[in-house]
């Protein structure tokens, strides 16, 4: 119990961080070594673990669900948490990999979960968003959008010191929910589909969707503060840093985007096949897939490319940066694990289905999905 309650003074500190003290929130956001709460580590969606991972990982443990897995897992005291296109979402043991709670939507799970406090918060296609009691998996509250939410939930710190809960849906909105109680604060329209989990940082929440903009919200009240010329739709989510956005976009180019300007700063382009990946940042470099079936590097300040990593098929998962290293699956069936500074591969993994879900990494220790059904955990055997 002691040590929730630490986690949970972590988050809220990390919160208060990220909305009342913007020098303090940029740039190089690392989630903590020994866990992985939500979609891409931390609320800025950097992509980025604490620890290091070995150059070598052996499978440690694999848990069978009843159909393909899409969604990326958290990690948090312990437990895996992920959802499933059969509906469910999972709590598996990390240490062994056994099922400790399993709740059961009326939809497919894409959505990655939050795990915030004791509470577990993810969406379904069934169009609610749920909180669940993360020891036990029991309903604590679940809340309705208008449609299907097929991209993770983020959070922050209100200015009152609540916590809220923010989402996106098909119904073209970003919900903001208070956590505690699972009603609206909020509601913001865009004009069309909203794919990605919405990324925080400097008290505003920056999003794409189909309509080919990106959206820059006031966290405060949910008013819009600009609204900027995308490029093309955007499937994935925008990674946050020093007030500007990185994302892909479906019209074959990678971006950075200055957020007070609304300009673009650079344009990364390649060969002609789109971007679903979202980015991770570290070290001056952007890391992110493609569909055109490799692992691409950047460098962060001006996007001229570094490195690319051949793999034999489109790159959707997003890539984790771990100290010296770079995690990610493709839809070749194999996971690999590569260098940051070179792109030379150190390890991959047959897991023979494609492997659209994005890494977990946290004490060592890589978790992801895979479309055969599974989730499969990795690391040094023995630890």
């Amino acid at each position: 119990m002691r040590q929730l309650k630490l986690n949970l003074l972590a988050l809220g500190a990390a919160a208060a961080v990220l909305l009342c003290c913007p020098a303090q929130a940029a740039h190089e956001q690392t989630a903590p070594a020994d866990s992985w709460p939500m979609f891409r580590g931390q609320p800025s969606l950097s992509g980025v673990a604490g620890g290091e991972l070995p150059e070598k990982l052996s499978l440690l443990w694999s848990f069978k669900t009843k159909a393909a897995i899409k969604s990326s897992p958290a990690i948090v005291n312990g437990r895996v948490y992920v959802g499933s296109s059969d509906n469910n979402v999972y709590a598996i043991n990390l240490s062994d990999g056994k099922e400790a709670w399993k709740f059961a939507t009326t939809g497919p799970v894409e959505s990655s979960p939050l795990v915030l406090g004791n509470r577990v918060y993810v969406g379904s296609h069934d169009t609610y968003l749920y909180a669940l009691d993360a020891t036990s998996g029991k309903l604590i509250w679940k809340y309705q959008t208008g449609d299907k939410i097929p991209g993770a939930p983020n959070w922050i710190k209100s200015p009152k010191d609540a916590t809220w809960i923010l989402v996106g849906s098909y119904d073209y909105k970003l919900h903001c929910v208070d956590a505690e109680t699972g009603k609206s604060n909020w509601v913001y329209e865009s004009s069309n589909y909203i794919n990605g989990c919405p990324a925080i940082s400097e008290g505003q929440t920056v999003f794409g969707g189909c309509d080919a903009l990106l959206h820059v919200i006031s966290l405060a009240d949910g008013k819009q503060v600009k609204e900027i010329e995308g490029g093309a739709y955007i499937a994935g989510s925008v990674a946050l840093a020093n007030n500007r956005a990185y994302y892909g976009h479906f019209e074959n180019a990678f971006q950075c985007m200055d957020l007070q300007k609304g300009t673009n700063i650079w344009s990364y382009q390649d060969k002609a096949f789109p971007y679903y990946s979202s980015p991770a940042i570290a070290q001056n470099k952007v890391v992110f897939g493609g569909r055109d079936k490799r692992l691409h590097c950047v460098q962060m300040d001006n996007g001229k490319p570094l490195w690319t990593y051949f793999t034999r098929g489109k790159v959707d998962s997003s890539p984790v940066i771990c100290g010296d290293k770079v995690v990610v699956g493709s839809d070749d069936g194999r996971i690999y694990l590569v260098s940051l500074a070179a792109g030379k591969e150190l390890w991959s993994y047959e897991l023979g289905q494609p492997v659209e879900s994005s890494p977990a990494v946290a004490g060592g220790k890589v978790v992801i999905g895979c479309d055969d059904g599974s989730i499969y955990a990795f690391g040094s055997k023995g630890k």
